[in-house]
């Protein structure tokens, strides 16, 4: 397991972006995807499809972006996570506390909902009443599986032993590791 200051001896090509609902694996994404120029597929957008049901293409799809040569995605959902983590040759893991995690959750919840911003396929956050009325609203999702990172984390790891794996516990060790390592490793060629 690497930290934030650790070096990367290689170029990453293909990376995981692993975490909680709500930590900000996204974002972090499309920055880890910005410093390596190459493309970030959010993996949200391949899942979703109107109201929020599951789009049929979505494992193929996941195939598909999986046997891409380069690539930055979101490591979520249990039905494509072994082909995932299988393809990556780097995962990064944003470990934020429960506090964090929560705060950041309600609020780009509350955001989204009051703003109704559209999100995958025309949706919009649910009426914030479904807070108290859905075991499986994203707040409380969030709060119930954040241990759950953790012993993905560790099974994949167990699965795969030499995937390399930076353990990120806060925003400032992302911003150094995007920094530092990361950029460092950028500058290498890529090899495909």
């Amino acid at each position: 397991m690497l930290v934030a200051q650790d070096p990367l001896a290689y170029r990453p090509c293909r990376l995981l972006v692993a975490g909680t609902s709500g930590a900000g694996k996204t974002t972090l994404a499309q920055r880890i995807a910005a410093v390596l120029q190459i493309g970030h597929v959010e993996i949200d957008a391949l899942h979703h499809g109107i109201q929020w049901t599951p789009r049929p293409t979505f494992a193929a799809e996941v195939a598909a972006l999986a046997a891409e040569p380069t690539w930055v995605t979101e490591w979520q959902y249990s039905r494509v996570r072994p082909l995932l983590a299988t393809a990556a040759d780097t995962m990064v893991w944003l470990d934020l506390g429960r506090g964090r995690v929560m705060w950041q959750v309600t609020t780009r919840t509350l955001r989204r909902r009051l703003l109704r911003q559209q999100l995958w396929n025309g949706n919009v956050e649910p009426p914030l009443h479904t807070f108290f009325t859905d075991k499986d609203h994203i707040v409380r999702w969030a709060w119930r599986t954040h241990a759950a990172t953790g012993q993905r984390v560790r099974v994949a790891l167990q699965q795969r032993p030499g995937l390399p794996v930076v353990r990120l516990r806060s925003h400032a060790e992302a911003d150094a590791w995007l920094a530092g390592p990361l950029t460092d490793a950028a500058r290498r060629p890529l090899v495909e």
